[in-house]
């Protein structure tokens, strides 16, 4: 039972170093490549006089301005925004109450729309309901009359059969046998 024990202690102390070893080698490929690069670059700025970097010769034209993209780029000023447009600077001059109003005015002539299209609704559902009820009175009417029709038919059977079985027996009374 002891050496069951401590061969569990054992590879359970084996697992714990593959997990550490893993964890140890993906530190280092992860921080691996950025502690590389500030080494390197620390010994290079340390040894600045052993390697030195030529100056860059560039013939790049000079960047263009923004007035040399678009001439109307330029005046990004707000002030003359709309002005010669009319209806945007009357629509801008409206105060807050009127736009309210007109707000509500929309609001209202939507929920009209909607009523003419929820009664107009109503009516067609009330129109085909009616229809299905007097479809189905025409059946309960079909039904009955059936159903009395049967039952006629019934009273006739009864009546047929008493007067069958009254002319046998006659008949039987008077020497006719049965085949």
């Amino acid at each position: 039972m002891s050496g069951n024990i401590s061969s569990r202690q054992s590879s359970g102390m084996c697992v714990r170093c593959c997990i550490m070893v893993v964890v140890f080698g993906l530190i280092l490929y992860i921080l691996g490549p950025t502690l590389h690069w500030k080494v390197n670059k620390g010994t290079m700025l340390g040894h600045d006089s052993a390697i030195s970097c030529s100056p860059c010769i560039c013939d790049c034209p000079p960047p263009l301005s923004i007035l040399n993209i678009g001439p109307g780029l330029a005046n990004l000023s707000t002030e003359d925004c709309g002005k010669s447009d009319p209806e945007l600077q009357n629509e801008m001059e409206k105060q807050y109450a009127e736009l309210l109003l007109e707000e509500l005015k929309l609001q209202e002539m939507v929920s009209e729309e909607q009523l003419r299209h929820m009664n107009a609704t109503y009516r067609e559902a009330r129109r085909v309901a009616s229809q299905y009820q007097r479809e189905a009175e025409k059946c309960n009417v079909a039904t009955e009359t059936c159903e009395e029709s049967r039952e006629r038919a019934e009273a006739l059977l009864r009546t047929e059969i008493k007067l069958s079985f009254l002319w046998e027996e006659r008949a039987l009374k008077l020497g006719w046998e049965v085949e």
